[in-house]
C-alpha cells in the first residue's frame, strides 16, 4: 500500500514562487504515482483534481496575526499572542495530518517566516510518531539578513535542532553543508535533491508530442536523430538506418531515429519501400530505436501525422538532423534545424550546400561509410557544451526523474 503523502508549506500553487513550483511538480508527480497526495496552506487553490488543498489561512507567512505575532518574535518578545497562535496551528495540523503517514514540510524547521507553525509542527512531532521531510529551501540561522530577528533559546533554537522521525532535504550541496554544521549532523545524513524542469511543460507540447514520448520514452534516450521527411525512396531513409545502428555500436548508447513522415501518397512504391526498410531494420536489430511514426495513429488506417507544431517540438528535442536525401528542391528542414539550434548531418548534394553553406557536415548519399558518419555524429554531440547540457537535463533533471529515482526511496522508509 503506498503512503499518504501530505505537503506542508506558507503558500502553494497557483501562487508563484520556487517553492510553490516544487510543490506542483511534487504533488502532481506523486498522483501520478497512485499516492495519496494532499496540499496544506495558508494561502493557494486547487491546480489538481487528484490532489486536494486545504487552505488554512494562519499556515500563510503574511497573515496579519502571524506578522503581528513575528514583529515581537523579532524583538525577542514571547508573547501569549504567540502561544494563542501556536496552539491554533496545532490543532489545525493535528487534523489535518491525521490521515498522512508520511509530511513533506518546506521551509517550516528552518526559516522564520511562522515560527508558531514550526513550533506547533515541533509539538506534534513530540507527541505522535509522524515521518517527516523537511525541505529546506532556506536557512534562517546560516544568513546574515536575518540575525538580529533570531534570538537564543526557544522557539527561535527549533529552526537549528535536529528533529525526531524527519528525514532532513536540500536543494544543492552547499545548502547541505550548510545545514550540516548547523545541525551537528554529518553531510551524508542529508539528502539532496535539487528542482528539476519539466520538457512537456517548458516546450509546451501538444498532445501528439505528449502521448509519443510517453509510447516511446524518448526522454531516457542518450542521443535523438530527427529525420523529418515522408517514406519515399529518394529520401534515402535507409543510409539512416544504417548510420544510427552505427551510432549504437560506436557509443553503445541508447541513440534513436525518429523519421517522421507516412509513406508518400503519390508513388504506390512507397510501400513497398517501406516494407524495405522494416526488414532492414529488423536485420540491422534496431526495430526498437528506428521510430517510424505514422505508425503510432490509433490504427493501420489512421496514422500519426504530425501538425507543425509537433514537428517542432520534436525539433526542440533532438540533438541533431539526419538528412540523407539523394534529389531535393531545396531542404527546408535544414534552414528548420538552424532556427532550433541542432547540428545537420545531410546528403553533399547542391540544395543542401545552399541552405547548409559551411555550417551542416556533409557525406555522399550514395557511397558514405555509415560508421564515418557515425563517428561525426558522436564528436559533434560529445564535444559540444551545450549538447551535453541537454542530455544531462533530459535524463537527469525531469521532476519525473526526481520524484521516481530520488524522493520515492524517502517515503518509503
Amino acid at each position: 500500500m503506498t503512503k499518504r503523502v501530505a505537503i506542508l508549506h506558507f503558500a502553494s500553487p497557483p501562487t508563484i514562487g520556487g517553492v510553490e513550483t516544487t510543490i506542483f511538480y511534487q504533488a502532481r508527480g506523486l498522483a501520478d504515482l497512485g499516492y495519496s497526495v494532499k496540499v496544506i496552506s495558508g494561502v493557494g487553490g486547487c491546480f489538481d483534481e487528484r490532489v486536494p488543498t486545504a487552505i488554512e489561512p494562519l499556515i500563510y507567512s503574511k497573515h496579519p496575526d502571524v506578522l503581528a505575532v513575528k514583529t515581537e518574535l523579532d524583538r525577542g518578545q514571547i508573547t501569549p499572542a504567540f502561544d494563542r497562535l501556536t496552539r491554533s496551528l496545532y490543532d489545525t495540523l493535528k487534523a489535518q495530518l491525521a490521515d498522512s503517514d508520511v509530511c513533506i514540510a518546506h521551509n517550516v524547521h528552518t526559516l522564520h517566516k511562522n515560527i508558531a507553525l514550526t513550533a506547533a509542527l515541533a509539538c506534534l512531532t513530540e507527541r505522535q510518531s509522524l515521518h517527516q521531510i523537511a525541505w529546506c529551501h532556506d536557512l534562517a540561522w546560516t544568513n546574515p539578513q536575518y540575525q538580529a530577528e533570531l534570538h537564543a533559546g526557544y522557539p527561535w533554537e527549533l529552526l537549528r535542532t535536529v528533529w525526531k522521525h524527519t528525514t532532513y532535504v536540500t536543494v544543492s550541496e552547499p545548502r547541505q553543508q550548510e545545514l550540516a554544521q548547523l545541525l551537528g549532523l554529518e553531510t551524508a545524513q542529508i539528502e539532496v535533491m535539487v528542482p528539476g524542469v519539466d520538457p512537456e511543460r517548458f516546450w509546451q507540447w501538444t498532445l501528439a508530442m505528449t502521448l509519443l514520448e510517453k509510447h516511446l520514452h524518448l526522454l531516457d534516450a542518450d542521443g535523438i536523430l530527427l529525420l523529418p521527411a515522408r517514406l519515399t525512396r529518394r529520401k534515402n531513409i535507409g543510409l539512416a538506418l544504417k548510420i544510427l545502428a552505427a551510432l549504437r555500436n560506436l557509443s553503445d548508447q541508447d541513440f534513436r531515429l525518429i523519421v517522421t513522415g507516412p509513406p508518400g501518397p503519390h508513388n504506390p512504391g512507397n510501400l513497398g519501400y517501406l516494407g524495405e526498410l522494416l526488414d532492414l531494420r529488423h536485420a540491422l536489430q534496431v526495430d526498437e530505436y528506428v521510430h517510424f511514426v505514422y505508425a503510432y495513429g490509433e490504427s493501420p488506417d489512421q496514422p500519426l501525422v504530425l501538425d507543425d507544431a509537433s514537428i517542432a517540438n520534436l525539433y526542440l528535442l533532438a540533438d541533431a538532423l539526419i538528412f540523407p536525401s539523394i534529389q531535393e528542391g531545396f531542404g527546408i528542414p535544414i534552414l528548420e534545424a538552424g532556427l532550433a539550434g541542432l547540428p545537420v548531418f545531410c546528403a553533399d548534394i547542391p540544395p543542401f550546400q545552399t541552405s547548409g553553406q559551411n555550417d551542416a557536415y556533409y557525406f555522399d548519399p550514395v557511397d558514405a561509410n555509415p560508421d564515418i558518419v557515425a563517428k561525426h555524429i558522436l564528436e559533434a554531440i560529445e564535444y559540444d557544451a551545450r549538447s551535453r547540457l541537454k542530455k544531462r537535463v533530459r535524463k537527469t533533471y525531469r521532476w519525473e526523474t526526481i520524484i521516481r529515482e530520488r524522493l520515492l526511496p524517502l517515503l518509503e522508509v
